[in-house]
């Protein structure tokens, strides 16, 4: 398929309510294919919601947890992918053996296609790490999915972008939480309460440092130095205590927003993917001119790795979510 019609979707999750959030996921689902999109990409963990789980003990954690692809709710995910014909992906909580996973998954009417397990977890001590890449096929396109932190450190972009993958699904909860860089931290919950009723001050707070003006500072970097389209979601309102700003967008491989959610609730956007930007863009060239020769070993120096966020270190005041 040369055009790819891909949707983002964002959505105000419940706290551990997987039918809750499954219904809200349909409704969504439903409406990207009444707009005549092929696939419909869900954030992070969307399926159990994810901040929540820092304070829950393995047990509960375990409580949550399903087999990929088994499970209730991948099986879920691939009965609306078979009812609405639309590919699907999603997060939730997988657990294989006695290991748990942050984890994608991606599924269409004819089943499970692939699953990705977060790389870089921190925000449960009980959940492991993903130790592999993911690149699969999607109607004709070569797709890989990086979760959250996983985009974070560019050499799982690279890396991704090299083993084929033309668009990088990013499922994220993120945004409006503290941080060393100037401006960010938590947002106001009274101007969420006021949303509907003085809305400029919350849309200034979630495009500013905090928020969408953050996001900008790496998003397209990633796009354009690759040559991808990135897919990025993220949950509006509440997810756990920590207020999230959505603003799910798709990016090309100049690294242009194509389309993004400019809205407080649940909500979806589309654009359409075309196959002629990823040779035209520099990234494609810039991937093509690489002299692996002079950094492999430079990149591949043993290096422990660190991945708590500062919002998590105990140094930040904690949201004032009412």
């Amino acid at each position: 398929m040369e055009n790819l019609n891909v949707a983002v979707a964002q959505f105000e999750p419940r706290d551990g309510d997987k039918a809750y959030n499954l219904s809200v996921i349909e409704a969504l689902t439903a409406k990207a294919k009444e707009r005549g999109a092929d696939v419909i990409s869900f954030h992070e963990m969307s399926v159990t919601a994810y901040t929540f789980l820092k304070d829950l003990t393995r047990e509960e954690v375990v409580a949550l947890a399903e087999q990929v692809p088994q499970g209730d709710s991948t099986q879920k995910l691939i009965q609306l992918a078979q009812r609405y014909d639309i590919i699907i992906l999603a997060g939730l909580v997988e657990i294989e053996d006695d290991k748990l996973y942050n984890t994608y998954v991606c599924v269409d009417k004819d089943g499970f296609i692939a699953k990705h397990r977060k790389i870089h977890p921190f925000i449960s001590q009980y959940l492991s790490a993903g130790a592999a890449y993911t690149v699969f096929d999607l109607k004709g396109w070569k797709c890989g999915i990086l979760i959250c932190y996983d985009n974070n450190v560019v050499e799982n972009v690279r890396a991704t972008a090299l083993l084929g993958a033309e668009i990088i699904f990013a499922p994220h909860v993120t945004m409006c939480t503290p941080s060393s860089m100037p401006g960010r931290g938590y947002v106001d919950d009274k101007l969420w309460q006021a949303r509907h009723t003085d809305p400029v001050p919350l849309r200034l707070e979630f495009d500013g440092p905090k928020g969408r003006r953050w996001l900008m500072r790496w998003l397209p970097a990633r796009a354009y130095d690759n040559g991808v389209y990135y897919v990025f979601t993220n949950p509006i309102g509440y997810d756990g205590e920590h207020l999230k700003n959505g603003n799910a967008m798709i990016l090309d491989p100049y690294g242009e927003v194509l389309t993004e959610i400019k809205s407080f609730e649940n909500e979806i956007s589309l654009a359409t993917l075309t196959k002629d930007k990823l040779t035209l863009a520099g990234g494609y060239r810039y991937r093509n001119a690489r002299r692996p020769e002079l950094y492999g070993e430079i990149i591949a120096a043993d290096h422990r790795s660190e991945t708590k966020p500062v919002w998590l270190s105990g140094n930040a005041e904690a949201p004032n979510k009412v």
